[in-house]
């Protein structure tokens, strides 16, 4: 009975894919042949005695029980042959039904192991509970801690840099940087960005931070260039006003703006502060709500854009950034690889170090684990029911027989054995009846 189609599209040819033979598998193949000599040596062996009682058991009765043993052996023998070699391929080449079970039941065998490992292998509770065990978070973090191996991945991320640098031409990435700075820039809003940044400032007064700065920064000013003062004062005085005075009046300037930003630091209710203040809110409202300043923002931002200097922005970024990366590749840079591999044992060690930080990390490699399992555990199953789908039917059976037929074998030389045993004690029973 044919399937129904589920898709219009023509299935592609199945290519047999043959097996790759290790040396494992030879020595199987040795073991597996020694195995077969003597399962066939022991059913041989009972023909051969059934042979001789049955020619002699006339002479000599008591060798009735002797063929009833041998008699039941190679039926034993025979019938477990045909067993096991029918798993494998059709028994003495003869087309019987329900026989080269493997091969004919390939696909389904593979459809049946694929459901078997979504169903019992990748199922929630399973990787979860193995996830819960393994503690991969902490166990990667104490594997960190190792200096030698956090240098082994320093040095393995170094190798794998160098290559894809030298592939990229500069023009390409360059071109693609400018175009991306300056869509990114396109897209952004000025001025309310630039509000939204200012009134962070104004959380904890911040913006009066800025302000100390500022003062700070021209107090030293002042000190720094007083004799600059001065004679600025001096050549700007009437050459009739003695130097005295200019020297008196150069003290008061400098004393007078010591006094004022020292005043200002130290008082938070000073008037300069509250102007200050005021006039830091003003320009975010304005910001926030101005058409006219936002157009006007924008309008500067589109011509600085337009630049030679910031066009060649992206290309000076990369040169320095592909200089650097390959610095460090190639061990040349001071820093590399010892500081990345500094930096991966330090943020390992502080990971350990705190209970919380860590147990986030494992909660956090568990989702993601579990929401990949959950997600293509499905594609799991059909790549493996794909895979042996597209394997070769001889050469399938052949290595299964590999895997398992020396311990089938077994069942052959049992079989020989337990039967010739039932035989016996069917005689010696038949006898007393």
């Amino acid at each position: 009975m044919n399937r129904p189609q589920t898709d219009v599209r023509p299935e592609p040819a199945r290519v047999g894919l043959p097996w790759h033979v290790s040396d494992d598998d030879h020595a199987r193949q040795v073991d597996l042949t020694a195995m077969k000599r003597r399962a066939t040596g022991l059913l041989a062996m009972s023909a051969g005695v059934f042979l001789v009682a049955t020619l002699l058991d006339a002479r000599y009765p008591w060798l009735l029980y002797v063929r009833a043993t041998a008699e039941a052996a190679m039926v034993g023998g025979i019938a477990d042959w045909f067993a096991v070699t029918a798993l494998f391929r059709h028994p003495l080449g003869l087309p019987i039904p329900h026989t080269a079970i493997i091969p004919a039941r390939k696909d389904r065998i593979g459809h049946s192991l694929g459901a078997f490992v979504q169903n019992n292998f990748l199922s929630r509770d399973v990787v979860s509970a193995r996830l819960s065990a393994l503690r991969p978070g902490e166990r990667t973090a104490r594997w960190l801690c190792r200096p030698e191996n956090s240098a082994l991945v320093a040095r393995h991320l170094a190798a794998g840099l160098a290559g894809p640098l030298r592939v990229l031409r500069d023009e390409d990435v360059q071109q693609i940087l400018e175009r991306s700075l300056a869509s990114w820039i396109g897209s952004v809003r000025v001025a309310p960005v630039l509000g939204k940044i200012l009134w962070l400032f104004t959380a904890g007064d911040r913006h009066q931070d800025l302000l100390d700065v500022a003062l700070r920064a021209a107090a030293r000013f002042v000190t720094q260039n007083e004799e600059l003062i001065r004679e600025r004062i001096r050549n700007e005085s009437p050459w009739w006003i003695p130097e005295r005075i200019d020297a008196r009046i150069h003290e008061k300037i400098v004393r007078g703006i010591a006094t004022t930003l020292q005043q200002i630091s130290e008082d938070p209710n000073h008037p300069l502060r509250v102007r200050y203040d005021g006039a830091f809110r003003e320009l975010i409202d304005r910001l926030q709500a101005s058409a006219e300043l936002g157009e006007r923002l924008e309008k500067l931002k589109a011509e600085l854009v337009q630049q030679a200097a910031v066009r060649q922005f992206s290309a000076s970024v990369w040169r320095d950034l592909k200089g650097r990366l390959l610095r460090f590749a190639e061990g040349k840079d001071e820093w590399a690889p010892g500081a990345i591999q500094r930096g991966m044992s330090a943020v390992a060690a502080a990971v350990l170090s705190d209970p919380a930080l860590l147990a986030k990390i494992e909660t956090w490699l568990q989702d993601a684990v579990l929401y990949a399992v959950e997600q293509y555990r499905g594609e799991v199953q059909q790549f493996i029911s794909h895979t042996v789908s597209q394997w070769d039917a001889g050469a399938t059976s052949q290595k299964i027989e590999l895997q398992v037929g020396r311990d089938l074998q077994f069942l052959r030389i049992n079989g020989t054995l337990v039967g010739g045993i039932v035989g016996l004690a069917l005689q010696v029973l038949s006898s007393f009846l």
